[in-house]
């Protein structure tokens, strides 16, 4: 299985990139993840509506019929750290072949991509740039498969 975090729009800040990274980095021992990134639209005369259908098109471009898909959203469950390890560990158990997290631009998600996934997560009742939720979600992976094995690093 594959887990992937799947964005819109480039990491500007060097310092958000340098959390990425290092979690990337950590995560690969327990499991094949990837971080993909869509470019965003550029606004210009567009607005929120349209942009947000663009880039909802762009992601569902990218999502196959096989995936789980999880939108990252302010409006989504909230979850513990452990249990969302246990929830993380019910969604490998089905086996899809990519567990796809997403995390939308600016603007939100379009209605066509809210209806594409399975569910949603908040990682906070907080609001966060859509930049700045990408190192806390992969932290958070990492911390997951640390709960899963028993393994020092969560601290209840």
């Amino acid at each position: 299985m594959q887990i992937i975090l799947l964005v819109v729009g480039k990491t500007t800040e060097n310092w958000i990139e340098s959390g990425i990274k290092e979690y990337q980095r950590r995560l690969k021992h327990y499991v094949k993840f990837d971080f993909e990134i869509i470019p965003d639209v550029k606004a210009g005369k567009r607005r929120g509506e349209e942009i947000k259908r663009i880039e909802g098109e762009q992601i569902l471009n990218f999502i196959d019929t096989t995936d789980h898909v999880i939108l990252l959203d302010e409006h989504g469950k909230n979850y513990s750290s452990r249990k969302f390890s246990a929830q993380l560990q019910k969604w490998m158990n089905a086996s899809p072949k990519r567990l796809i997290f997403v995390v939308g631009g600016a603007f939100g998600f379009s209605e066509d991509v809210k209806a594409r996934a399975k569910e949603s997560l908040s990682l906070s009742n907080m609001t966060f740039t859509h930049q700045m939720i990408r190192p806390f979600f992969i932290e958070q992976l990492y911390r997951s498969f640390t709960i899963l094995r028993g393994e020092k690093y969560h601290n209840d």
